[in-house]
């Protein structure tokens, strides 16, 4: 069943660069293959990975051809089904991911295994922003192993995928020592973790935070955090990065990430958990499509708690 538009908007770059290589443009609508759906976006997060590779930063890992589109995370309206689909119907509201970098759009081809049902206790700037933090944070968990009743110390605590993450082990029973700015702070407490400021005290101030030890950490920021982590003593396979590769190779660390958390399973219990309140996804700031230059200004200042969204009907 087709969809009977024939223009989209999507965000496109010709080359890396800064923000400035970003522009939304006129596209024709795409048109699903077998086992694909259309979705009519209505919501699309975006994550400093995103900003990594348009600055050419991750070219060894993550390749761009130009011209390219962008984004991963999205949720939106099925409009138009592809050959053999009976897993969704048009109007189901759906949220899932992308890997061909084309959720910052009105309108995405995504195969249907990359969708699940959207909650309708979700609202789509979380659903829409969903896919990236909530399956790296599952990923970042499972990757240091049994975590009930164990102290696991996050950085970036407050971040897109930090928040998350944090709520995540609280869940799963783990007392949780959260590094963050002081302002965090409360916020962090409220969500079962122990606030802990980032700073030169660091060290000293997790110490005395747990002085029965620190299980595990997961880094969530940058390289000095598993240094950290290695000089306090924490085994390596108890150890995760979602960042740091070099480092992570260096020290023999976990670097899992949304790669080992993609799947709709994933999507499904985590989707699940948000909408049954035991996870808040905070909404930093929602921005319209045509603003995605603003809405990545706002993202690369690291000082956001929670998530930036695309909203394509945004005004």
């Amino acid at each position: 069943m087709p969809d009977d538009r024939t223009q989209a908007r999507a965000v496109r770059l010709d080359a890396y660069g800064d923000r400035e290589v970003l522009n939304v443009v006129d596209v024709p609508v795409p048109r699903p293959a077998a086992g694909e759906v259309l979705v009519e976006v209505r919501a699309a997060g975006i994550n400093p990975g995103e900003a990594a590779i348009r600055t050419g930063a991750l070219h060894e890992r993550f390749p761009t051809t130009f011209p390219s589109g962008q984004g991963s995370d999205l949720a939106g309206v099925v409009t138009a089904l592809g050959d053999g689909v009976t897993d969704f119907a048009v109007g189901d509201e759906v949220l899932g991911y992308s890997w061909k970098r084309s959720s910052h759009a009105t309108h995405a081809v995504v195969p249907v295994t990359q969708l699940t049902r959207k909650p309708e206790a979700l609202s789509w700037a979380v659903a829409g922003s969903l896919y990236v933090a909530a399956s790296t944070a599952w990923a970042a968990v499972e990757a240091i192993g049994p975590v009930e009743g164990r102290t696991v110390a996050v950085s970036a605590a407050a971040g897109g995928v930090g928040v998350i993450t944090v709520q995540l082990l609280a869940v799963r029973g783990a007392h949780v020592l959260g590094i963050a700015s002081p302002a965090n702070a409360a916020w962090l407490r409220a969500h079962g973790a122990t606030p802990v400021p980032y700073g030169d005290r660091l060290a000293a101030d997790l110490a005395a935070a747990a002085p029965g030890g620190i299980d595990a950490f997961i880094d969530l920021f940058g390289p000095e955090y598993v240094r950290l982590a290695v000089d306090l003593g924490i085994a390596p396979e108890r150890i995760e990065t979602v960042i740091s590769f070099e480092e992570a190779a260096k020290f023999g660390t976990h670097s899992a990430g949304s790669a080992e958390g993609s799947s709709r399973e994933v999507l499904a219990e985590m989707a699940g958990l948000v909408a049954s309140g035991r996870i808040e996804v905070p909404i930093a700031a929602a921005f319209p499509l045509e603003r995605v230059r603003d809405a990545f200004a706002a993202l690369e200042q690291r000082h956001t708690r929670g998530k930036i969204v695309l909203i394509p009907g945004l005004a």
